[in-house]
């Protein structure tokens, strides 16, 4: 007798101690269905990426957040509005969502920025934006007549400033007396660009710049060598104009590549 109850003690303990884990990868049971610890896990993720720290008082809320969720999720059921073809409908798009996100996750994660990605692109963006940079103004106006008559009264010791303020169509930088701020040659029209850079500073065109935009009186305030930002201090940005880029150009190659009638 008594070896029989040793024996049956012992079956119960080792069954109850199988049935720890299991009891322990539950959150709560509401009404019979169980709720699991991972969803408690999967709802601390989302409130960790957001940037929140998971403290003990977090968890809590979370634990009664995602029960109260089974428990309004068990009285829709109930209420038979998981087969409506609304919530059919949101479902798909839920689900198409959440694989679209995962896919260019994944793609990403396999097809990564490297340092050679991220130097190449800054060596190109120096030698676009390296050399000599350009302090210059500009009055901009309709027609050469009006460029002439502005260029004659500068000669004759009108302020620059003034009349851009006055005159110019360029109102943006009319505003600041014609100032363009510091900029590559580049960053202008090829006509522009080559009337200034051959003034000296603090001189002004002698004859109208057309351009596409009107006719340009140009002075140039002054020049200095491009002042680059380093490598490690634009990197998080360059890394993340790659992957933009990398990512593009996966999608557009999957609707290349898919069969659409």
């Amino acid at each position: 007798m008594k070896k029989h109850f040793l024996s049956a003690f012992a079956a119960a303990a080792v069954m109850g101690a199988l049935a720890l884990p299991a009891a322990a990868q539950n959150v709560a049971i509401v009404n019979g269905k169980a709720v699991p610890q991972a969803r408690v896990d999967a709802l601390a993720q989302q409130v960790a990426a957001s940037g929140r720290p998971i403290t003990p008082e977090i968890t809590a809320q979370i634990k009664t957040e995602v029960i109260a969720r089974e428990v309004f999720m068990q009285e829709a059921q109930k209420r038979g509005l998981d087969v409506t073809p609304d919530f059919k409908n949101q479902m798909e798009l839920a689900r198409q969502t959440i694989l679209i996100r995962d896919l260019f996750a994944d793609f990403q994660k396999k097809n990564p920025v490297t340092d050679a990605d991220v130097k190449a692109e800054y060596d190109k963006f120096a030698a676009t934006n390296g050399g000599q940079e350009y302090h210059a103004r500009h009055i901009l106006v309709d027609t050469e007549d009006q460029a002439k008559a502005i260029i004659a009264q500068l000669k004759k010791g009108a302020k620059f400033e003034d009349i851009a303020k006055k005159s110019s169509k360029d109102t943006g930088s009319g505003a600041k007396g014609g100032d363009l701020d510091w900029a590559n040659a580049g960053s202008y029209v090829k006509e522009f660009s080559d009337a200034m850079v051959k003034l000296k500073k603090g001189q002004t065109t002698d004859t109208p710049v057309k351009t596409q935009f009107g006719y340009h009186i140009i002075r140039l305030d002054d020049v200095r060598t491009a002042q680059l930002p380093k490598l490690e201090d634009v990197k998080p940005q360059i890394v993340q104009q790659l992957e933009q880029q990398k990512l593009a150009a996966f999608q557009e190659d999957l609707r290349a590549k898919a069969k659409i009638e």
